[in-house]
């Protein structure tokens, strides 16, 4: 068996021009070894948050191997940021008689005055990446309510085009004609008295139109439904603005600025919508979007009712090869007995595979 080596760890979150290199971790540590022999792991991309990391994983893995006689590192801070992974780590290099060296703060864990120091530093690492976190936390809804693009997946019918807002840099929607129609029947369609969710499947499907931003072209009625809630597409005006206040929402903007005809972005904030208007033209009249959403609302009192008569795992319940709703169906055997199960809803319209499943609990 090899005897027990040093061991150099170096973590970098990400690249930036005030942050230490890997490279230049490494180099402070070599120093504190004296010439002896050791071994590097280094984690580059990777946040302190927690210790899930790949080289640090291997790493433990040496020192419970007995491999490693000593831990070091630039600074604490590059093992991790949370006081009780920290704590966790100490445990097991004691278990294994392993020390711990920080080229930047000078420990000596053998004593009992080192162990408590090292311990207040390792809360005031964690301090300082929760101190981020917040400053990182508060400028994105600083730059929310300003209509910037926060990221995130591009909504169906649009595409990314670069933008600028106050003389800064930022993205904007702009529409994809293609997309734009189907967009634009969807809400035409469920606008309709009676109709439903299954009825734009269904006339899609008749029609031959296959969704382009799925490889294989199904539409998805739980998808669609998101859509249809989503003011990203809507022609703000008064009647929009109004809808939202009525519901308890933080508008960002006066009620004059809602008579552009812009989409707008819907955040959730601390259990309450907010929404502020977006730099792109909407899609969709706003007597049409509204018409719609209140049709959502009231399919949803509905269901409310019918679900709680049928099974609690209605709109719970999806299909493992297709994604949509399961439902409640009843048949009536021949010895008078009624039975219930759950189908796919999509079912009768594509070759789905999935079998019903006995409801009777």
């Amino acid at each position: 068996m090899m005897n027990p080596i040093d061991a150099i760890y170096a973590r970098q979150s990400i690249d930036k021009a005030d942050s230490i290199s890997v490279e230049s971790q490494i180099e402070r540590c070599i120093y504190e070894t004296h010439g002896q022999p050791y071994k590097t792991y280094c984690d580059k991309g990777y946040s302190g948050k927690d210790t899930l990391r790949p080289a640090f994983q291997s790493l433990m893995s040496d020192i419970k191997k007995g491999q490693i006689k000593r831990v070091i590192c630039y600074k604490l801070d590059r093992c991790s940021r949370s006081i009780l992974d920290f704590t966790h780590l100490m445990q097991i290099f004691d278990r294994y008689g392993v020390e711990f060296v920080s080229c930047t703060e000078k420990f000596d864990t053998s004593t009992p005055m080192g162990r408590a120091m090292l311990s207040i530093c390792v809360v005031f690492a964690q301090l300082e990446r929760e101190t981020i976190q917040q400053r990182i936390y508060d400028a994105y809804h600083a730059r929310s309510k300003r209509g910037f693009y926060m990221g995130g997946k591009v909504p169906f019918g649009f595409s990314l085009q670069e933008h600028s807002i106050d003389g800064k840099r930022t993205s904007r929607y702009c529409a994809v004609a293609q997309e734009k129609t189907l967009i634009e029947k969807m809400y035409a369609i469920y606008e309709k008295a009676g109709a439903s969710l299954s009825d734009i499947v269904k006339t899609f499907q008749s029609l031959g139109i296959k969704n382009p931003r799925r490889d294989d072209g199904l539409w998805i009625s739980s998808h669609i439904g998101r859509m249809l809630k989503n003011p990203i597409y809507v022609k703000t005006d008064l009647s929009v603005y109004r809808y939202f206040c009525n519901n308890d929402a933080v508008l960002y903007n006066c009620a004059e600025e809602f008579m552009c005809g812009n989409g707008a972005y819907l955040y959730r904030k601390d259990g309450q919508n907010h929404l502020v208007l977006a730099p792109h033209e909407g899609i969709v009249d706003a007597d049409v979007w509204l018409a719609c959403q209140e049709k959502f609302m009231h399919y949803k009192a509905r269901d409310k009712t019918q679900k709680s008569k049928n099974s609690w795992l209605c709109g719970k319940l999806k299909c493992a090869y297709c994604g949509y709703a399961c439902v409640i169906r009843k048949r009536n055997a021949r010895n008078g007995k009624s039975y219930r199960y759950f189908i796919c809803s999509h079912r009768s319209l594509s070759s789905c595979r999935q079998h019903s499943v006995n409801a009777q609990v």
